[in-house]
């Protein structure tokens, strides 16, 4: 396996001592080299130090895609606390949930979302908060800071606490420790080489998602080279930037391989300097896949994981057998198995579905004071991913089904309970049902069944949810309905209502 560093950290400081000047980062206009990469994270890292923020303290960031963002995820790290990066898009509600769950002690937050966050602030017991305005108080602006070193946390501390749906509608927090974030990159690595100083990586996806982190901002300093950041995704700026900066990786979704090439500028775009394209977040349609490639020529590796599990557990190999329509084959070190749903212990044979379990050193040490939940998610050293999978005699494996109720819209985890959650804080709702379905686009959507009192319509309940939920945990669909269809134990039948909302 490559060589796998004691914490991502480590791969920083080394990047800056061997390519002071490469151009590490650049999001617009603006760019940081190496050296002035580790001196702005260097500076605010012994600034949350200062504030008594180390080993066992979480910092909050609540921050969009920038070049502000990847300094504040290192220098949390290098602080030796532990990050929790969250989506800017949340709304109050969700906030209060995840900062009180997580008891952070310290925030970093876009300017953008401070009116959101206030009155929230107030009763927790901050050490210290960072606001991040233009100019004088962008975490870049100590680019230019003097030597200053780079604390370096040591391989069993905390990491990163990334927050993921609960399948009781509560989000939990997957607390991954530094040695297992830093031996996937190196894992990943394996499946799908870099070439040191050569690759220019595209970050389209949310930098708050495990994804986007682990395959864009860790794999760049990995390899030293460039990752280029899209503030937020407009096909037209995909595509010129892709031209214009020379990209070789492009970190795609579902969602943005279907939005480019429905884009009317898209058959006129310069996409020569693609190497390797990756899909993650969601399964990845194999006509999507194979139109993308004619279109291009550019591979595209499609791979497999989950939050719990560092992200990354298998991917399809670069300079290999590459077998579409599969998520490829284990990351070394990694054991996956597939086992009967219901004892969770019978090995299936090859060919045969069953749930997908796994082990191996990039695996989470568990979710945050939650410990029923890690019970039930890591039993006897396996992750139980809740997937539903085969291998083929080759070893690749195919994702058939999920476990869960989850739904996998635009990258993004949604569990349904917590829209029906929502739905019953409305006092018209009388009951509500809520399924994913499947999606060319978002990779899924989902499908609202409500029984209502008087003349409530979708209308009304659209924009009631609008102030509960971030946008993409929206229902694409409500059906006002006069009963809902049940099983003969008399549960709500959602298999059923899954059936009616694909044939609708």
């Amino acid at each position: 396996m490559p060589h796998v560093w004691p914490t991502v950290v480590h791969m920083l400081a080394d990047a800056a001592q061997r390519a002071p000047d490469k151009v590490a980062l650049i999001c617009g206009d603006e760019q940081l080299t190496y050296q002035q990469y580790e001196a702005s994270v260097s500076t605010l890292a012994h600034e949350l130090r200062q504030a008594g923020l180390g080993k066992g303290e979480r910092v909050a960031l609540v921050m969009g895609n920038s070049v502000d963002v990847a300094v504040a995820i290192f220098a949390v790290q290098a602080a030796g606390a532990q990050v929790v990066p969250l989506n800017p898009f949340y709304t109050r509600t969700e906030l209060s949930q995840v900062l009180q769950n997580a008891q952070a002690k310290g925030i970093v937050y876009d300017e953008s979302v401070e009116e959101a966050l206030e009155p929230l602030l107030s009763g927790f017991d901050l050490r210290l908060r960072i606001g991040i305005r233009q100019g004088s108080k962008r975490l870049n602006r100590w680019r230019e800071q003097g030597a200053c070193r780079l604390p370096l946390p040591e391989p069993d501390w905390p990491s990163i606490l990334q927050y993921t749906g609960g399948t009781t509608g509560q989000p939990k927090g997957v607390s991954l420790a530094h040695r297992a974030v830093a031996v996937n990159v190196s894992q990943r690595e394996a499946l799908l080489p870099t070439r040191v100083e050569q690759e220019r990586v595209l970050a389209i996806t949310p930098l708050f998602h495990s994804y986007a982190m682990a395959m864009g901002l860790y794999l760049a300093v990995y390899c030293r080279s460039t990752l280029v950041i899209v503030a937020r995704y407009r096909p037209d700026a995909v595509l010129s930037t892709i031209a214009s900066q020379r990209i070789t990786l492009l970190l795609g979704s579902p969602t943005i391989f279907t939005g480019l090439m429905a884009y009317e500028g898209f058959a006129e775009a310069d996409l020569s300097s693609l190497r390797l394209c990756s899909s993650g977040s969601s399964a990845l349609p194999e006509e999507t896949l194979r139109r993308w490639e004619v279109a291009t020529g550019c591979a595209v590796c499609e791979g497999y994981g989950q939050t719990e599990a560092g992200p990354v557990l298998t991917y399809n190999p670069l300079n290999g057998v590459r077998k579409i329509g599969t998520v490829g084959v284990p990351v070394p070190e990694t054991e996956i198995q597939i086992v009967d749903v219901q004892d969770g212990q019978s090995v299936l044979p090859v060919g045969e579905m069953g749930e997908i379990r796994a082990r191996g050193p990039q695996l989470m040490e568990g979710y945050f004071n939650k410990p029923e939940e890690t019970a039930d998610a890591l039993r006897d050293g396996w992750l139980y991913t809740g997937d539903i999978g085969k291998f083929d005699h080759d070893g690749y494996l195919t994702i058939c089904d999920r476990k869960k109720e989850m739904a996998i819209v635009s990258g993004f985890n949604v569990y349904p309970r917590e829209v029906e959650e929502a739905l019953f804080c409305h006092p018209d709702v009388r009951e509500a049902a809520v399924v994913g379905v499947p999606d060319a686009y978002r990779g899924e959507i989902l499908v609202a069944y409500v029984v209502a009192n008087g003349t409530l319509n979708e209308e009304a309940l659209q924009e009631f949810l609008s102030e509960r939920l971030v946008k993409y945990k929206w229902p694409a669909k409500i059906h006002m309905v006069d009963t809902l269809p049940r099983t003969g134990v008399g549960k709500i039948d959602k298999k059923q209502l899954r059936a009616m909302s694909v044939s609708s």
